[in-house]
């Protein structure tokens, strides 16, 4: 508990944080890992059926943020998320031995559903201290040793049996399930909120005076999933990796974003915010790049490692930014639109990323998303930022 405390995680952020853990490592398992296996050797159905429901999954989380966001700040965290993760057991129960493939996709939408609560109660409790980065930091730290975890614990068991590995991924849903009862039985507003038309009001008024923030929110989630789809492939035929060597680049990358995301966010709370977010970025497009030239494992992993720290630097401070756009009285609302305009980005891209593929080649994909991160680190470069934060602190 201690450890936790010092790293960031709040006794408020606590419940909510572990709740996080745990849905996201049940998610991890099922569509990095048991989706793709189960849906085409155990069910038999075609690999753009787990394309399908990996997109529908994504599309329902994305476009349920804003209405699960206004009923957080009319009813408790408690009962929304407790509700929410319920019907996406449903999804899970529903996938599993589905006969037909627009069961599968189906099931996979509807699991996408009760995961979008538990983000907008972990971005609202972050509350705004001198430390915000620190604890957006813990926060997604938690997150990536959740959604790591996950496929890596399944895949010992998938080759046990279907049967095994899905009722592993039940039981950790129904702890996480079980966790959100001990999140707080109040709204995460700390205000009065006014009508759900007036909020949206008020939140347009408030994107079109955040427009520098825009490009990011979206740019930065397209180009990272344009990269899903060809990854692999691109691993093993261009830089000659097996999938054991690419299972140890993803381990290192992930291993060093997790260790170095709340120093990371400690760093950027005491030095600034700016230089982090710019060389956070324009790690990411150079190192991309010198992907393209990459050709042995040690190098992988040393690319690997530089995305990873690059991964660290940006992810609390950019959220740590976007929170103060978003008003007291509207924290449920306020953050599932700006999640949903975030999660477009991550509809499109794993689409354009695999039609840049087919029409060019893997490595014009990783070169397009090099290049869009790199005009990201070159525009925030420019653009003075921190005049959002005091035009927060006014309005506060």
């Amino acid at each position: 508990m201690e450890i936790l405390k010092r790293a960031g995680v709040t006794e408020a952020l606590l419940p909510v944080s572990m709740v996080l853990f745990f849905v996201e490592m049940v998610r991890g398992a099922y569509l990095g890992s048991f989706l793709p296996t189960y849906v085409t050797n155990g069910l038999g159905l075609s690999v753009t059926t787990v394309g399908a429901a990996v997109t529908a999954h994504f599309v329902m989380d994305t476009f349920t943020k804003s209405f699960l966001g206004h009923l957080l700040d009319r009813f408790s965290s408690r009962k929304v998320v407790f509700g929410g993760l319920l019907i996406s057991m449903f999804g899970l129960f529903m996938t599993y031995g589905a006969p037909f493939a627009w069961l599968v996709i189906v099931g996979a939408g509807v699991f996408g559903i009760g995961i979008s609560p538990v983000w907008i109660v972990a971005l609202s409790t972050v509350k705004a201290t001198a430390a915000r980065a620190t604890q957006m930091g813990a926060l997604y730290t938690l997150w990536l040793a959740g959604l790591g975890t996950g496929p890596i614990l399944l895949n010992f068991f998938l080759d046990k049996g279907y049967r095994l590995s899905f009722w592993l991924m039940v039981c950790f849903w129904v702890l996480g399930w079980l966790l959100s009862l001990r999140l707080a039985d109040q709204t995460i507003s700390e205000v009065e909120t006014p009508s759900f038309a007036a909020q949206f009001r008020a939140l347009w008024l408030r994107l079109r005076t955040m427009r520098p923030l825009l490009p990011g929110m979206m740019l930065q989630t397209t180009a990272a999933s344009m990269l899903v789809p060809i990854l692999p492939s691109y691993a093993a035929h261009h830089v000659g990796l097996s999938y054991s060597q690419y299972s140890y680049v993803l381990i290192a990358g992930g291993f060093c974003a997790v260790i170095a995301m709340v120093p990371m966010g400690r760093l950027s709370d005491r030095r600034g915010r700016k230089w982090f977010l710019v060389g956070g970025f324009a790690g990411f497009a150079l190192t991309l790049y010198t992907l393209t030239m990459v050709g042995s494992l040690h190098a992988a992993i040393l690319a690997a490692i530089v995305l990873g720290l690059s991964y660290a630097a940006v992810l609390p401070v950019w959220n740590a930014v976007l929170s103060y756009q978003v008003p007291d009285d509207q924290q449920g609302l306020g953050w599932g639109v700006f999640s949903s305009v975030e999660g477009i980005g991550v509809m499109i891209g794993p689409i354009l990323g695999g039609w840049i593929a087919d029409l060019y080649s893997e490595t014009g994909t990783v070169v397009v998303s090099a290049t869009l991160l790199g005009i990201l680190a070159v525009f925030y470069l420019l653009f003075p930022f921190s005049h959002l934060i005091r035009d927060h602190r006014r309005r506060s």
